[in-house]
This record gives structure tokens, C-alpha cells and sequence, in this order.
């Protein structure tokens, strides 16, 4: 880790010097920095080794982020199906969130950040960043350094990360992505075709390459990747009929040539005949000695031109959002696993949810958690009214139905939580935190629940979360009433691991550790009781 330079101690003199030298590079101040420009809760480092260290010890009075469901958005379509998860709110502090969640648990992550144009299209510390800003790479880095690294921790051994972008900043992007998933890691970059309406408004011209844009392709180290059956091709294979060493049952003459000298042919006469009847042996076309086709071999590759398909468009509509849908979908096979998860944190007009479902009404149980702000209504306007179409079908602009695709869907926004000890503080953290872990356990459906702790069920398994340590009994009791195994949650002022106090149900009790995290905010607010 490239180790922090303290101007602090520096003297005027040097500063100068030093703003000076940054000024001249490439990518400018803000890139070179200690301390991003980014407005950004003062808890949230994105710098940090692990989750655990992402928030310092003092942190009375500061807020804390969470998620907070809009429970009449929820929709309910199939209770047979996973469920899948809505974050409205800025992506770095959903990231932030998900690092509680999901920390090493996603499958495939693909985004479309904004491209960084010049065209307004990228906005930073409340500002679009135009073409003549002469930190606007810097900017840029700066701003998907910080969430690249939040979504690191979310991939898994054998996870796949799939980037959209342009010309613009393909090259930082590619050098910055090296550094975080690794450059061993990169696998290729794929071309597609960008969307006509993309190129028009553009407003400069500083490349000949209007017609394609690109996606980076990481994959982790434990990953298989799936070819997409498009790329898998039956090769024919000819071989030389004769073999080495002398037999004289093969020796026969056929298509006018003897065998060469030391060698014989691969088959008796008759097994030739028949081989040739079935056009698996024939003459050489070119030199008209016997030639013997093999089983054909199945050989898979990867092309990397994928002008077949388009690049995102921000503003979807329902008619012509189809190829987008199909590159996403493209993308997701290549992961093995019909039941992966699937992250998108750039998810804008939901296209990655809508890909999601139509490969589950095909085949699967995979789930998606998008993340989106909501400029210009894009998460309550766009976004969630086209995933509740596509989950409970809908008519479309001819007025035909198009079918219903199925699934559930569970809507958050992204809040905080004051950290100082407050009776209001108290009750939003539990109820904010018991949410969270039952989105980390995927369980959602209310069993029992009480002032002291609350119980949860999911497909196959139950959730317990008890909110202080003295309510282990009553739990107890609880649980001993219900046939199933229990994930549980103990909140505690202590380090004590209640292993002890479950000792007499630990063939149904699994414990399980709250993030730290959220344990150290808990302490906080609820120290002076």
C-alpha cells in the first residue's frame, strides 16, 4: 500500500513546489492527493484493508449508513423465487452497506459509469465536469477509485467484474482497475456498437472511433468462466491414413497410392471401404493420398468483437432496450452458476434487473441488487416502474401483453444513523441493522418477534436476532418451540461470543457475528445505558 504523504509538516516553500509539480501531470491534483475532494461521510474509508477497518474507533456523534426499507414498494409476485433488492441513494454509500451485507458473496458485477465526456454527463462535488476542466481524469479516478474498491470486497474467489466504457477513459480505467482487481486478473476488453443517439450528442470530436464502445473483463482467481455457446465451433480435423511400422493385411493400394515405405495404412481394406462409403476417408485434395477424418472436436473461443450488441442507454424505454438486455445477459452466462448474484451499482435504468429476470424465466434462481441515485427520477420514475412491470407483466405501446417474468422485489434507500447516544438513535440503529442482516441472509418473512428480539425465516433456514443479551433466554425459549435450524444475532456490549449460553441448543443454533462494524456503532449508542 503506497504510504501517505504528511504536508503537515511540510513548509511553504515545498507546498508551492509540490502544487506546482502536480499541476503539470496528466491527471492533476485531485488524482495525487491525500484527501479527495468528494463530499462523503467522514465514517466511510474507502482506503481501508477490510470492512472491519473501514470505520475509526471514535466516531460519537457521526453518522453511520444504512438501509431503510420502503416497505409499500415492495412487490411480491412468486414466493417461490429469491428475492431481489432495489437501493436507491448515492452507490458509494450503498456500497459502503453492501460491505456488511455482502462482503465476498457476489457472483458477477457489471456497471455502465458515466463515461466522463464532457458532456455533462459526470457530475462531481455537485458539479457537471466539463471538457476544458483540467482536472477532469483526476476527478473521474477519484470518483470510481473509491467505489472500485468498496466493490472488491463484495466479489467472490471466483466472482466476475464486466465495466462498460468509452474512449475517454478506457486507458485510465484499465490502469486503475489493474491495480485494483489485479492486473493478472484482466482477461480482455470486448467492442460493441454504441447506441446512434450517443454518438450524435456528442459535442467534440478528439477520436476517429465514433462506432464502438468497450467493456474491461476481470475475472478473480478461482473463476470458471463459461464460453457463450455463440462462440463454440465443431472443427473438422484430417489426418494422415498411414501409421508407423509394418502389417502387410494393410498394405492395399487405395486412391491410387501404396503406403510409404516402414508405415501401413490405419485400417484393413474392408474397414476402408466402408470408411469411405461413409465420407470419412477421402483423398487429399491437393496431394490425393488417403486422408482420414476424425470426430470433429468442439473448440471454444472467446471473441472479443461484440458488435452484435450495443452499449447501454441511459434513458431506456420498454420497445428498444432489447439489446441492451441481451449484452448484460451475455455477460452473466459466462459466470457457471445459475444462482449467482449479480451486482450492479451504476444500475440506472434497471436493465442489468430486467436481464436477471428474463435469464431466470429461462432457466435459474439467480438474484440482483441494483444500486442508483435518483437525478431526475431515475430510480422512482424509471428504474423501479420498469422492474414492477417486467415482474408482473404489462402492456406494451402496440397494446399487447407482454408476459409476466415473475420474481420479488424489496426497495431500499440509503439513511444514517447518529452515532451519540439517543433513545431515537437506539431504535433506528436496531430496527436499520435488523434489516440489514435479514437482507444478508436473504430472510425476510417475520416469524415472532418482541421488544427484545425478532425471528425471520427464509427457504430453508431461520434468522434470530436478539438486540441485547439479556433476552438469550427468552430467544431460547422461543426457538425451542419451532422445528428448524436458527442463524443467530446476538447484539452485546461485550467481545463474549455467547457460546456458553446456547450451550443447550447449539444443535439447532448456529452463531453467527454481527459486522463489526455495526457492533462498534451499537456500543457507542447504547454505552451510558
Amino acid at each position: 500500500m503506497v504510504k501517505r504523504i504528511d504536508y503537515d509538516k511540510w513548509s511553504k516553500d515545498e507546498l508551492i513546489k509540490e502544487i506546482t509539480r502536480i499541476k503539470s501531470t496528466t491527471y492533476g491534483l485531485v488524482w495525487h492527493r491525500d484527501l479527495p475532494e468528494e463530499k462523503i461521510d467522514v465514517l466511510i474509508n474507502p482506503d481501508a484493508r477490510t470492512p472491519s477497518e473501514m470505520f475509526p474507533n471514535e466516531m460519537a456523534g457521526k453518522p453511520f449508513p444504512v438501509l431503510k426499507e420502503s416497505k409499500t414498494k415492495a412487490i411480491q409476485a412468486d414466493n417461490s423465487k429469491p428475492v431481489n433488492i432495489l437501493i436507491e441513494g448515492d452507490n458509494y454509500h450503498s456500497l459502503a452497506v453492501l460491505n456488511f451485507t455482502h462482503q465476498a458473496s457476489v457472483d458477477v458485477i457489471y456497471i455502465d459509469p458515466p463515461y466522463n465526456t464532457g458532456n455533462k454527463d459526470f457530475i462531481y462535488n455537485d458539479k457537471f465536469v466539463d471538457a476544458d476542466d483540467p482536472y477532469r481524469h483526476s476527478k473521474w479516478l477519484s470518483f470510481m477509485e473509491r467505489r472500485l474498491k468498496l466493490a472488491r470486497n463484495l466479489l467472490k474467489e471466483n466472482g466476475l467484474i464486466f465495466i462498460s466504457i468509452g474512449d475517454e477513459e478506457y486507458a485510465q480505467l484499465k490502469m486503475l482497475c489493474d491495480e485494483v482487481f489485479g492486473e493478472q486478473n484482466f482477461r480482455n476488453s470486448f467492442v460493441m456498437s454504441r447506441v446512434k443517439k450517443n454518438i450524435q450528442e456528442r459535442e467534440y470530436v478528439r477520436s476517429l472511433n465514433l462506432g464502438h464502445g468497450f467493456v474491461l473483463f476481470y475475472a478473480m482467481p478461482q473463476a470458471e468462466i463459461v464460453i457463450p455457446t455463440r462462440y463454440h465451433r465443431k472443427e473438422e480435423r484430417w489426418h494422415a491414413f498411414d501409421a508407423p511400422g509394418i502389417r502387410k493385411t494393410m498394405e492395399y493400394e487405395i486412391f491410387g497410392h501404396k503406403p510409404p515405405k516402414g508405415r501401413h495404412w490405419m485400417f484393413e481394406e474392408s474397414k476402408a471401404k466402408e470408411l469411405i462409403k461413409k465420407g470419412v476417408l477421402r483423398p487429399h485434395p491437393k496431394t490425393g493420398k488417403p486422408q482420414y477424418k476424425l470426430e470433429a472436436s468442439d473448440v471454444t473461443r472467446l471473441d472479443t468483437n461484440w458488435s452484435d450488441l450495443q452499449e447501454g442507454d441511459s434513458k431506456w424505454q420498454f420497445e428498444n432496450g432489447e439489446k441492451n438486455i441481451e449484452l448484460v445477459k451475455r455477460m452473466i452466462q459466462m459466470h457457471p452458476s445459475k444462482e449467482c448474484t449479480v451486482l450492479d451499482f451504476f444500475a440506472g435504468s434497471g436493465t442489468t434487473g430486467h436481464a436477471v429476470l428474463q435469464l431466470n424465466k429461462e432457466n435459474g434462481r439467480r438474484k440482483f441488487v441494483l444500486c442508483t441515485n435518483n437525478e431526475n427520477n431515475i430510480c422512482t420514475g424509471i428504474c423501479y416502474p420498469r422492474l414492477k412491470k417486467v415482474i408482473k407483466g404489462y402492456s406494451n405501446g402496440n397494446g399487447n401483453k407482454v408476459e409476466a417474468l415473475g420474481g420479488n422485489l424489496k426497495y431500499y434507500t440509503t439513511d444514517f444513523v447518529e452515532a451519540g447516544p439517543s433513545d431515537k438513535n437506539k431504535r433506528k440503529l436496531v430496527n436499520e441493522s435488523t434489516e440489514m442482516l435479514c437482507i444478508k441472509e436473504a430472510a425476510f418473512d417475520i416469524v415472532k418477534e418482541s421488544e427484545d428480539f425478532k425471528i425471520f425465516k427464509n427457504a430453508d433456514r431461520y434468522l434470530g436476532i436478539i438486540f441485547h443479551e439479556d433476552a438469550i433466554e427468552d430467544y431460547k425459549k422461543a426457538i425451542k418451540k419451532i422445528d428448524g435450524h436458527f442463524n443467530t444475532y446476538v447484539f452485546s456490549m461485550t467481545d463474549d461470543p455467547h457460546t456458553a449460553a446456547f450451550a443447550d441448543v447449539k444443535a439447532k443454533v448456529t452463531l453467527c457475528a454481527i459486522p463489526e462494524v455495526i457492533l462498534k456503532v451499537y456500543r457507542e449508542v447504547f454505552k451510558h445505558d
